[in-house]
């Protein structure tokens, strides 16, 4: 997301030569804008979001005010999405609150967001001083509230994208993918069967690979920030799969197949010597229980489930899988 937000900034800068950056530095409750939400508004163009509705309008129209009058320091502005608020009205009712940082951009910036494209592990830094970037990487979006007035700062990991790893490129993976693709997750498909039409065919992975499966776990890392999906061909592909890849962390992991399936599987698992304990981390029957019956509607589900557990707390992830 970050990524994808400063490319489209990139181009509106060099457009229009200045624009006002806005952060979501910190926030709470019910509020729309997040912590790490971005958008970049010029006098011509806009890009991002902090988070819609009449209080992203009235700070767009601030930003192109502030532009009339030149340049100025980073500053930050609290927004309480309460009518009952004596101040700081966002003139939204969805509660919540929220802190947005401003910061003035013109030509001079094009280098610093240029050289965010392509690094693997970059940190911004926003402060009251500005923006930097630097090497240092932090797993997650950090607010830090100093003790003196005026002190703040937000750190945002810039390349660290959810990853999902769909194995199996027939058909309920192209639909995956394709509802994949218009979220923001970077698309991995796996797959063992060279030719398969719906694998060559399908253009919303990001990477495609024919691996055997029998090393499948050679081609998918750890991390709490990596999905696994497992939607092969059938039962003995998905046995494989699964003695490779239990007792990996992963942020996800889950198997398409009938309770009965599963049952079987799991019970010749534990009879292999694998742990309990690594076969209840994989979320099996994969997806939300919606009923589905098309390709597209397990691949909804299925994305579904994959949003839960991108934004769920980690002891509520279980619940609701």
């Amino acid at each position: 997301m970050v990524l994808t937000f400063f490319k489209e900034a990139y181009k509106i800068l060099k457009d229009d030569r200045r624009a006002v950056l806005m952060v979501v530095t910190d926030h709470s409750g019910s509020s729309p804008g997040r912590k790490g939400f971005h958008m970049l508004a010029s006098k011509n163009q806009m890009t991002g979001t902090i988070g819609g509705g009449i209080m992203e309008h009235k700070l767009v129209e601030l930003s192109k005010s502030l532009l009339d009058h030149g340049r100025f320091d980073p500053f930050l502005k609290h927004q309480k999405h309460q009518s009952e608020a004596s101040s700081n009205k966002s003139g939204m009712i969805c509660s919540g609150e929220q802190t947005i940082a401003f910061f003035y951009l013109d030509s001079e910036d094009l280098n610093w967001i240029k050289e965010i494209d392509g690094r693997k592990e970059l940190l911004i830094t926003y402060n009251q001083s500005g923006v930097n970037l630097n090497e240092e990487f932090a797993r997650d979006s950090e607010f830090t509230a100093g003790e003196k007035p005026g002190k703040w700062k937000l750190t945002v990991p810039v390349n660290l994208q959810s990853r999902v790893y769909v194995i199996g490129g027939g058909h309920v993976g192209l639909a995956l993918c394709e509802i994949l693709s218009t979220l923001d997750f970077e698309i991995h498909l796996l797959d063992h069967r060279p030719g398969l039409n719906t694998f060559v065919e399908n253009p919303f992975a990001h990477f495609k690979k024919i691996v055997r499966y029998e090393e499948i776990d050679r081609h998918i890392p750890e991390g709490n920030h990596v999905y696994v999906v497992i939607i092969s061909f059938g039962y003995r592909t998905d046995k494989v799969i699964a003695r490779r890849l239990l007792g990996k962390q992963f942020r996800y992991i889950g198997m398409m197949g009938s309770v009965r399936k599963i049952e079987v599987l799991w019970r010749e698992l534990l009879d292999e010597g694998h742990p309990q304990s690594d076969l209840d981390k994989i979320v099996a029957p994969i997806g939300l229980d919606i009923k589905s019956e098309t390709t597209s509607e397990i691949g909804i589900s299925i994305a579904a489930q994959l949003i839960l557990y991108k934004n769920a707390k980690e002891g509520m992830r279980k619940r609701y899988g």
